[in-house]
């Protein structure tokens, strides 16, 4: 189960929100876009009823229901929810410390433990020139990647991807056959080097 803490003060915000929705059964989902990069944001929004999903992580409140999205689950670990009045009238904050840095162990699953390394060791590099890499899928032990931000339509992004990104997780992970860009870097734009 996710550690995710939702103020008293949060709770009673939110019940107010969502009772003036005037949707009986409403609650709120609570997910992670673009989790694992450095443009991660934690969002919660309205959940009403079949909305939820099956394999949803739920959080029992004292009037409401909020709704943990599973893939957002690592990310969410030790989330904190809460709300503070003001003069002008007060501000709900979501901080998720593993947002953009999921905990993840070594001896978890390969995607895992790919989402690790690009993290932890590749991302911080490639945030110097503006860019960033993050895995799509993992295919046949291929890990599919897509650059984005400096490294989307970089010049050097073939050297990046096969003397940095590819060398660095083959040689970490065993199981591992080899890494493929999917990235469409016909924009160029925001390239590092043009």
């Amino acid at each position: 189960m996710t550690d995710i803490t939702i103020t008293e003060s949060a709770q009673t915000y939110l019940a107010g929100l969502l009772e003036k929705q005037n949707v009986e059964g409403i609650g709120v989902r609570l997910f992670v876009s673009q989790p694992g990069t450095m443009y991660a944001e934690t969002c919660l929004a309205y959940c009403r009823p079949g909305e939820e999903k099956l394999e949803d992580e739920r959080f029992e409140c004292d009037n409401f229901i909020a709704y943990l999205d599973q893939p957002s689950l690592p990310y969410l670990d030790e989330a904190v929810v809460d709300y503070v009045a003001d003069k002008l009238g007060g501000q709900l904050t979501i901080k998720a410390p593993k947002a953009k840095q999921p905990a993840v162990a070594f001896d978890g699953p390969v995607e895992q433990q790919i989402v690790e390394i690009l993290t932890a060791e590749v991302n911080p590099g490639l945030a110097a020139h503006g860019g960033e890499v993050r895995l799509i899928r993992l295919e046949n032990e291929i890990a599919v990647l897509q650059f984005g931000g400096g490294c989307q339509g970089c010049s050097a992004v073939d050297m990046t991807l096969k003397d940095g990104v590819e060398k660095t997780l083959m040689e970490r992970i065993p199981d591992l056959k080899g890494v493929r860009d999917v990235t469409d870097h016909s924009q160029r734009e925001n390239a590092y080097y043009k």
